[in-house]
Parts: C-alpha cells; structure tokens; sequence
C-alpha cells in the first residue's frame, strides 16, 4: 500500500512518513523528534530536509538524558537502559509524556522499552502487519 501511495504522489509535492518531519521541512528546521536517527524513515525526504536533520542528528550520552529529565518529576524513575545510533531506550516512565518531552528536548528518538519500535513499519502498532510485512 505504502508504495501505491508513493508511486501516486511521486510528482507531487515532498512527502513525509511523520508528521514531525512534515512540519519541521514547512520551517527549515531538523525534526524535533529526531527521526534522522531512524534511517528506513528517512528514504523519501527531499535531499535538502536530509541533509539538514543529518547535520543536527547528535547522539546524547546517558548522563545528558539523565540531566534533561531532571526537569521532569515524572521522569524521576527514569532509567537509561540503552543507547544506539538510532535512539535512547528508557524504562520507568509512567506515561508517554516524559518521553514526548526527552525527546523534543534531545532532538533524538527516546524509546520505551514497554513499546519497542519495529524496523520498517513506522511506529509501534503490531495492528495490520503480518510477518513483517502490512497485510491487506
């Protein structure tokens, strides 16, 4: 379905597989929610938004998440179990608000360990796929 859909607009203005990246090319800006991080997302961005979202793409240490999410009483259970090139995993948030926060304050994808994201399927839900694949 995804490439139907690609194929449709091709010719089209640029589109975006999250909102975020969609609103960050409208200003000129890197995406705020740091989504540079997850490369498979990134395919059908205009070379210009690539380029610009590579160039603010930082991986944050452990201590600096540690240090943004002291802002937050409800990240005080916050514990930094991973970090890749491709995002922080944390455990004990109670609700997605402090990560909505730690990720907009880092500018780098912060993951739940509760909700992990699955390679090429854009997010979380398990909804429509079928072996790795979107079923019909």
């Amino acid at each position: 379905m995804e490439q139907r859909i690609l194929a449709a607009f091709s010719s089209s203005a640029p589109l975006f597989r999250k909102t975020s990246c969609g609103v960050a090319y409208a200003h000129g800006l890197p995406d705020y929610n740091g989504h540079y991080g997850i490369r498979e997302l990134c395919d059908i961005c205009p070379l210009s938004q690539l380029e610009l979202c590579a160039s603010a793409h930082r991986v944050p240490s452990a201590d600096r998440v540690r240090k943004v999410a002291a802002n937050l009483h409800e990240a005080r259970g916050l514990v930094v179990a991973d970090i890749t090139e491709h995002a922080t995993v944390v455990s004990g948030l109670e609700t997605e608000q402090p990560r909505y926060y730690l990720q907009h304050a880092l500018g780098f994808q912060v993951h739940d360990v509760r909700h992990p994201h699955r390679e090429r399927r854009h997010g979380r839900a398990d909804i429509g796929w079928k072996d790795g694949t979107l079923g019909d």
